[in-house]
């Protein structure tokens, strides 16, 4: 037996309606995925290795000090998020030999002061791992 006209339209008016909320579902799914692998992409290595000098390289725990702090900028104000940067910035005296090595041990002193843990403030527990 076949439905009314009026029901049709109001089944069909359902289905529209339906379709476009699961529509809308996966536009909004999509971009979050877009939004979420953006940040994880600029989270950069887990492990980054700087030229130590004479001591020898450091091997950065980049990921533990990103969970760590959260806010790049402590970091990335002075130097961008660009690999090399470092070296290159030295070599243009754009950045002193040890400024960043005392700008690391400085937050490493600064949380133990506040009792909080922290990472190494001596030569060897950096260079040349």
């Amino acid at each position: 037996m076949m439905k009314p006209i009026e029901n049709q339209q109001i089944d069909h008016q359902q289905y529209v309606k339906k379709s476009k909320i699961i529509v809308l579902a996966l536009v909004f799914a999509m971009a979050m995925t877009v939004v979420t692998f953006a940040q994880v992409s600029k989270k950069g290595a887990p492990e980054i290795v700087l030229k130590g000098g004479s001591r020898g390289d450091i091997h950065f725990p980049h990921r533990t000090h990103q969970d760590t702090l959260v806010d790049c900028k402590i970091c990335h104000d002075m130097f961008p998020q660009i690999s090399g940067i470092i070296e290159d910035l030295k070599s243009k005296g754009k950045l002193e030999k040890q400024q960043v090595m005392n700008h690391c041990r400085g937050c490493h002193k600064n949380m133990i002061s506040a009792g909080k843990k922290a990472g190494p403030t001596a030569c060897n527990k950096c260079h040349g791992k």
